[in-house]
């Protein structure tokens, strides 16, 4: 009842907490990040696509790291963060990385990922997006990522080594890099259907 004793057809069983993004300050150094880049340069790249194979929603280079005595210790620090990130804020029935870690190169002058979710049909259920920022933010410019939550985008900040994590249902994009080269490492976390 509301204190003016008038009814309400309200009567929420649990109250939503859950966060619409969350990050890790200094999650790697910007030795470790200069390493990672440099593992991720060992690769050949590939063009982005989009889940359809669309190109001209994303223009950037990527590859794909899996784990192994190179890289398991970047997956186990990202373990470790995404599993207290996602106990703190979201709380999701998580399984893990089932699609490797994506290396992305954005190139000035005008590399870029419009507006879009990490979810797809027919394919794993994507629960928690993450990216961690690996280039020195005086070293290019544009090249924000941009969560869509409101009217006007939250721009994240461009901290060497800092990772965000946000549910994969959520709107975002890279704008325009329009000088230097920024270098990412993303990922999507897996877990049984949402219910």
């Amino acid at each position: 009842m509301k204190k003016d004793n008038k009814p309400t057809t309200v009567w929420p069983f649990e109250v939503d907490t859950l966060e619409h993004w969350a990050y890790r300050d200094n999650a790697f150094t910007k030795k470790e990040c200069k390493e990672i880049i440099k593992i991720g340069k060992q690769t050949s790249f590939i063009e982005g696509r989009t889940r359809s194979g669309v190109t001209k929603h994303r223009l950037s280079k990527i590859n794909w790291m899996y784990p192994s005595h190179e890289t398991q210790w970047i997956f186990r620090r990202l373990t470790d963060y995404l599993v207290d990130l996602n106990k703190q804020f979201f709380k999701f029935d998580l399984f893990g990385f089932i699609e490797g870690l994506q290396f992305t190169c954005y190139k000035a002058p005008d590399n870029f990922y419009t507006k879009h979710t990490d979810l797809f049909m027919n394919g794993p259920v994507r629960k928690l997006s993450m990216s961690l920022q690996l280039t020195d933010p005086n070293e290019y410019k544009g090249g924000d990522l941009r969560l869509h939550l409101a009217d006007e985008p939250t721009i994240l900040a461009k901290d060497q080594g800092k990772l965000y994590v946000f549910p994969s249902y959520t709107l975002h994009e890279v704008t325009p890099v329009t000088k230097g080269t920024r270098y990412s490492l993303v990922a999507w976390i897996t877990g049984p259907h949402f219910k």
